[in-house]
This record gives structure tokens, C-alpha cells and sequence, in this order.
């Protein structure tokens, strides 16, 4: 599956332009879930660096549960190298701004190949973890199989299933859904406690409203974020292209 650089032409709807350095990397992300779930702004305000602020929509902070499938993971002008580009990859975020910009701020990442945890641990300053994980397509559903390696980190494991349930349509900006999904940045902290940001560009997400069966979530919990014991909001989508510049201190 070959990377669309047609998205560097879709800009119309960034809410800041593009930066003027040249993009770095490319990723395709495959299947993606946006599971939310509304958390105390409390107990998030705690957990984010200090200079960071809380996003909230309606006075509500979220956290999101996004387990995905990336392809064409690669430098620019690198071509794909099939056991470095290709692999499973499961997110813990909140939302920040910083600068008065909004962003994503990550508490972890898991992911099936331990050259990229390296690299993103060391040059990015994300938390990766090794995880050992199963991504499997059946009639329709996506099932999801993620355990972070006891070598690793604390102990997180999501196994699950789900799948699409409506037509791909773009997020109507005000919404919800838009505040969710519609990021063009993310922020974390150097070795040195400085803040960092990172850019990227995608065109509008094609969402879809989902379904989903979790049968063990502890991914949060691994961060010391207990999430409520309700149904969380659920957005399917099938595919994203992206491009990400480099790290830079803010």
C-alpha cells in the first residue's frame, strides 16, 4: 500500500499553516479506533508536565484509547524496509495546548517493533513500549491484541475486537468528535524537562461511527488513570496518511 502524497496538496483545513521546514517522515495508519472516555480534569492535570494546559471540551477532559496498524513508516526519501515500516502500534492521549495551540499529549505508546521504540524513546522523547501484539481482520471486525513486554514497563494489555458501523465522513469543526480527532501537533518533554513539539499533516479524518467489544483494558491504568465504567465513544477509520517534521523545543 503505497503512501498518498496527494495529502500534501489537502491544507484548507489545518488550523495553522504548514511549517515552512521541509516534512521528515511519512506513516500511513491502518484501521484505526478513537476510543474516549470522559476522566477528571483533576486527575489528568497531575499527570501532564508543568507548563502544559489541560484541554477540556465543555469544561470535560478526555482520554483515548488508540489502537491502529502502521505501514510506510519511513524517512523521507527512504524507501519502506518491511520490518522497520510495518507495525502494530497502541496509544494512551490526552489533550494540551501549549502556546495557546492544541496538541496530544501521549502517556504511552506500545508498539510491536523494538527499533522503533528505541528510535522514538531516544530522538523523540515519546514513552514507547515494547508490546507484544496481533492485528487480524475476521469478517469485518478488527481484533485487537496488545501486551506490553514485562521488561518494558508497568503491565498493560488490551485485547479486543471492532469494526465500522457508518459512513466515513469528515468531523464538522465546534464538535465533539472534531476536538477528538483533529490535531496537527503533539507535545512532550525533553531529557531536560523543556517543552518539545512536534508537527504534523493529515487531511480531515474519515470518520466512521464503530462498534467494539473490550475484553481487558489496562492501558490506562498503567499510566495511574482509572477510567470510568462506562461505554466509551467509539470513531472507526479505515486509513490516514500522514507526514511529521522534526522535533523541535518550543
Amino acid at each position: 500500500m503505497s503512501f498518498n502524497h496527494g495529502i500534501l496538496n489537502i491544507t484548507a483545513h489545518r488550523p495553522w499553516p504548514m511549517p515552512p521546514s521541509p516534512w521528515v517522515m511519512t506513516q500511513t495508519w491502518n484501521d484505526l479506533l478513537f476510543a474516549h472516555w470522559p476522566v477528571s480534569a483533576g486527575t489528568l492535570r497531575d499527570k501532564i508536565p508543568n507548563g502544559f494546559e489541560l484541554d477540556e471540551f465543555d469544561g470535560q477532559a478526555w482520554v483515548g484509547i488508540v489502537p491502529f496498524y502502521m505501514t510506510n513508516v519511513s524517512p523521507r526519501g527512504v524507501p519502506n524496509l518491511p520490518w522497520i515500516s510495518e507495525f502494530a502500534e497502541l496509544n494512551v492521549r490526552t489533550y494540551v495546548r501549549v502556546g495557546g495551540d492544541p496538541g496530544v499529549y501521549f502517556f504511552s505508546l506500545d508498539a510491536a517493533n523494538p527499533v522503533a521504540v528505541g528510535i522514538a524513546r531516544s530522538m523523540v522523547h515519546l514513552p514507547y513500549f515494547k508490546a507484544a501484539m496481533k492485528v487480524e481482520s475476521e469478517y469485518g471486525w478488527i481484533r485487537y491484541e496488545s501486551r506490553r513486554s514485562a521488561s518494558a514497563g508497568p503491565a498493560a494489555e488490551f485485547l479486543g475486537r471492532y469494526r465500522p458501523t457508518g459512513d466515513a465522513q469528515p468531523p464538522v469543526a465546534g464538535t465533539l468528535e472534531y476536538f477528538l480527532t483533529e490535531r496537527y501537533c503533539l507535545f512532550t518533554v525533553d531529557s531536560s524537562f523543556h517543552a518539545c513539539r512536534l508537527d504534523i499533516h493529515h487531511p480531515p479524518w474519515p470518520l466512521q461511527s464503530a462498534e467494539a467489544e473490550i475484553s481487558v483494558n489496562t492501558m490506562a491504568d498503567a499510566s495511574g488513570i482509572r477510567l470510568p465504567t462506562m461505554a466509551p465513544l467509539l470513531h472507526f477509520s479505515k486509513r490516514q496518511d500522514m507526514v511529521g517534521w522534526m522535533l523541535h523545543r518550543v
